[in-house]
């Protein structure tokens, strides 16, 4: 809409930081309105968090908490997004693996809501059914738009190898292991929310370089037309999640759910196959990935030397066993986010 403005004489709205900014606020301002209805709604409904049985003591004092948080902030950010970007590819795909994670984390939600039961939603095996088809299709659709499909490393400045093809099953688990890694680290309080906003503003740096011709040459990243309308989206996210962390901050009054986890994680794996930085998502969701990694060792030890190796899984609720308190862990997880996406941040210029 604002993008059509420009066409028709408006010059101030041909800037993608003037629509970013737009965007950025719009997306906030929708999230901090709708969100208490929403927590009304779900209050009356008593469409609130069932909590596992086994998770710490603590934790089953949030079950009367609204769950599903993630339908009303993506929906804020997707259109704050319709509202401000010029609608093409690369943001219509965005948009669709967006709505489409969500959607598979609502089924799972709902499921849990009206049988009052954590276990009662989604099978894991049907969600990572669905997780996968949806990933291969995005990244197909992707493929056959001529996408690069060079493979790069953090700071060298030149493609290692073409992946060809192979991108496609590359891609699709990039995006499915960063969604489920997202909605395993969501369990305190405002825990997956910050390290998404860092995530997310490291993605709209890349994002804005690498979309334009004179700053990509410059910097040695590989430039891809009509990339940089990416970072209207990425703004509506990054507005859209403070939005909603105002009544996540402990003590939450609202849950994300996996409708906000799964496509958060979703969309920020779209994010690193669009800036070329795959590898790079080591460090630009490092939190991410070590409670995924947590999770697969305890799995792994107990299962071959039936020997535990934290005490409980993923890795949060370890320190929270061992006494850190609920605020400890989550700001220091905050902390390591943000130094970790610092330095992915760095790698731009130290190629």
């Amino acid at each position: 809409m604002l993008y059509f403005l420009y066409e028709h004489g408006f010059n101030i709205f041909h800037y993608i930081s003037v629509r970013a900014i737009i965007s950025f606020f719009l997306a906030f301002i929708l999230t901090l309105y709708f969100i208490p209805k929403f927590i009304n709604w779900a209050k009356k409904k008593a469409a609130t968090q069932p909590i596992l049985e086994y998770t710490p003591k603590n934790h089953q004092e949030k079950k009367d908490t609204p769950t599903m948080g993630g339908v009303v902030f993506i929906s804020s950010a997707i259109i704050s997004t319709f509202i401000s970007a010029k609608l093409n590819f690369y943001v219509l795909l965005g948009i669709f693996t967006l709505l489409s994670f969500m959607l598979i984390g609502m089924i799972d939600d709902l499921g849990k809501i009206l049988k009052k039961d954590n276990k009662a939603g989604l099978s894991a095996k049907a969600k990572f059914i669905l997780q996968w088809i949806i990933a291969f299709l995005v990244v197909f659709i992707l493929y056959l738009h001529n996408f690069d499909t060079n493979f790069y490393i953090p700071f060298y400045k030149y493609p290692l190898f073409d992946m060809k093809i192979f991108a496609i099953f590359f891609w699709a688990f990039i995006i499915v292991a960063m969604s489920n890694a997202v909605n395993l680290t969501d369990g305190l309080d405002g825990l997956a929310a910050v390290p998404s906003i860092f995530s997310l503003i490291t993605f709209l740096i890349f994002s804005y370089f690498m979309g334009n011709a004179i700053f990509s040459k410059y910097l040695f990243l590989p430039f891809e037309y009509g990339i940089g309308e990416a970072v209207i989206l990425i703004a509506a996210l990054i507005g859209a999640i403070l939005g909603f962390l105002w009544y996540n901050a402990n003590p939450a009054q609202i849950f994300m759910g996996d409708s906000g986890s799964l496509s958060i994680g979703a969309i920020l794996g779209y994010f690193a196959i669009l800036t070329k930085t795959e590898i790079l998502l080591l460090l630009i969701g490092f939190v991410f990935i070590m409670e995924t990694i947590s999770v697969i060792l305890q799995v792994g030890s107990f299962k071959t030397r039936g020997k535990r190796i934290f005490k409980m899984a993923p890795i949060h609720h370890h320190f929270e066993i061992v006494g850190w308190s609920e605020n400890q862990i989550t700001i220091r997880f905050w902390i390591i986010a943000l130094i970790t996406n610092i330095i992915a941040i760095l790698s731009i210029k130290i190629r």
